[in-house]
């Protein structure tokens, strides 16, 4: 494969992986998971059907590695490409700038959003083979553990929308 070939297949999995991540973290963090807490039992049901039979973070996990391993591979490829001084120019500080967020946005994903969604599922499961309504503790503790993933997805969501927008502008940066 030569250097153009590999690097529009670089963009095309950058382009499609992002695409499908940040799209679906948009919409799992402003519109699902407030309507599945919303909607009680029946949220509950649908968000467990989501993570444990249909692996929404397995797919969420792959898409993020994807567009993280294909980003860096086409930043280093502009960069050795466009010499040292690219990085200092606008295009070159905004993809940075770009890949700085996304990195960031990921990591919160995978060291903390990752954990608490385990930390939520194994407390409910707990709550729901005790087959009865959850005890004040795990009502409490279900709904810190709620809140604390809420505004780290938010953080998370609003981190890949501006490595978003940085990558979908750095190309026109001076």
């Amino acid at each position: 494969m030569n250097d153009y070939s590999l690097i529009l297949a670089l963009r095309l999995v950058h382009i499609v992986s992002g695409v499908f991540l940040v799209g679906s973290i948009i919409f799992l963090t402003w519109l699902l998971t407030p309507a599945a807490r919303a909607t009680g039992q029946a949220g509950v049901t649908v968000m467990q059907q989501l993570l444990t039979v249909q692996r929404m973070a397995a797919y969420l996990v792959t898409a993020m590695l994807l567009t993280v391993l294909s980003g860096l591979m086409l930043y280093r490829h502009d960069s050795v490409s466009f010499g040292s001084g690219w990085v200092h120019t606008g295009s070159g500080m905004t993809f940075s700038l770009g890949a700085l967020l996304a990195i960031v946005g990921a990591a919160i994903g995978v060291f903390v959003n990752l954990p608490l969604g385990k930390r939520i599922g194994s407390l409910g499961a707990s709550i729901q083979a005790g087959g009865r309504a959850p005890t004040a503790e795990q009502g409490a503790a279900m709904n810190a553990l709620q809140a604390r993933l809420g505004t780290f997805s938010y953080i998370a969501a609003v981190l890949l929308v501006l490595a978003t927008a940085a990558m979908a502008v750095a190309r026109y940066i001076p």
